[in-house]
């Protein structure tokens, strides 16, 4: 059964409507949003390539939407490093890329196999936790907090600006009240006067965390704007945390629904990073990105005009049968292949490789240390957000080993 495209309905299970529209139109004219929708994987692949499809799209969108007071937001979503288009992306991608190379991620891998031990500790000796409140955000959140240098007690207040930020993205427009455009607002505000105070700290005593970085950090001879740093700081704090909390919970979800998938992993531990691969493959975080045509150009013999979106469903092209055999098929032991799930093309995902990381090790004492893992049975809910797939919460019972 499918639900309609962008729907509140694609938020229980989006796969048969992706399916739907890559075997009857993938390259599909969605009139409520007055966009393209790629749904093929080669498709997909190609038009994260092309320049002549923009990722500088943001800036304007508040007066173009006829929201000017809501111009604030977009200021902010349009000074992020990975919709900026193409030359300053570069710029800007290469003052953090050093922190995120294997080398880099490698070093922090026993802090986070101690921060996961730590996390697991705090567990029951059986009975039942929340794998996203106790795991899944606890993680991520501390380890993008430690490259950042922030402290881990301000997560919380930190997660909640975040998400009221990025609650009006990714969902129909037309879907989002008043009041969480107001409330959008007033946390945007909140945090930039954050990140501001904590700018201001680095400018007069830096440390050799990515805030210091980017407050010092040149681009052809000038330092990044008050909005740049906002904005990529934001972006820093949201990547880093919420993908890797995603991806935990997704993929101990599709291994719960396929338990003959979870005897091979605790059967056969060194089948865990290609785990993590499928898990990315089969229920990614990214369901979506778009970009916006620069020039005119043609898609599966489709015209696209200049000034129209171009919606790039990355989750749909993970799961076309012409690129991956038997796609809708958990199977930890697949081949490996070129998933989307971290995009493609010059704005892969930068922390691909640390989200990796954690997730592995996540997964790996996980497994060890909690033996027969199940669910609740209670109902499970998703945010409410159609780009970004990720649950609420991950009720499980079990039982704790030690470490």
């Amino acid at each position: 059964m499918t639900a309609a495209l962008f729907s509140p309905a694609m938020l229980v299970d989006p796969y048969p409507t992706y399916a739907a529209l890559r075997r009857t139109d993938p390259v599909h004219w969605h009139e409520p949003f007055g966009a393209w929708v790629l749904t093929r994987y080669d498709d997909v692949v190609a038009a994260t390539h092309d320049p002549r499809l923009r990722s500088d799209r943001a800036g304007g969108m508040g007066e173009r939407a006829g929201r000017p007071e809501l111009q604030p937001l977009f200021e902010v979503i349009g000074a992020q490093m990975n919709i900026t288009d193409p030359e300053r992306h570069h710029r800007l991608r290469a003052l953090v890329a050093k922190v995120f190379t294997p080398r880099a991620v490698d070093a922090l891998r026993p802090a986070v196999a101690a921060m996961v031990n730590e996390l697991l500790d705090r567990l029951p000796e059986q009975g039942r936790f929340d794998v996203i409140a106790d795991l899944a955000f606890p993680l991520p959140a501390r380890v993008i907090a430690r490259l950042l240098g922030l402290d881990t007690g301000e997560l919380e207040q930190l997660k909640r600006w975040s998400d009221d930020f990025s609650a009006i993205f990714g969902t129909d427009p037309s879907a989002v009240t008043p009041k969480q455009y107001q409330r959008a607002l007033q946390s945007t505000h909140e945090l930039t006067t954050f990140f501001r105070a904590e700018f201001e700290k680095r400018r007069a005593s830096p440390g050799d965390d990515l805030l210091s970085l980017l407050v010092h950090a040149e681009i052809d001879g000038d330092r990044l704007s008050e909005t740049e740093l906002i904005a990529n700081a934001n972006l820093l704090l949201a990547a880093g945390h919420e993908t890797t909390t995603h991806l935990i919970g997704n993929g101990l979800l599709a291994l719960l629904h396929h338990p003959d998938q979870l005897q091979l992993l605790l059967a056969d531990p060194s089948l865990i990073p290609s785990a993590i691969e499928e898990f990315l493959r089969y229920d990614g975080t990214v369901q979506f990105m778009y970009r916006e045509a620069g020039e005119e150009l043609t898609i599966g013999e489709r015209s696209i005009r200049k000034g129209q979106l171009v919606y790039l469903m990355f989750a749909a092209a993970n799961r076309d049968p012409a690129r991956f055999p038997d796609p809708d098929r958990l199977d930890v032991r697949r081949k490996p292949d070129v998933h989307l799930a971290f995009g493609h093309g010059p704005h892969v995902c930068l922390g691909a490789a640390l989200a990796r990381m954690e997730a592995r090790v996540a997964f790996t004492a996980l497994l060890r240390r909690c033996s027969g893992l199940q669910l609740t049975g209670e109902p499970l809910a998703y945010q409410d957000n159609l780009e970004l797939r990720g649950l609420k919460g991950l009720p499980v019972v079990f039982e704790r080993r030690s470490a």
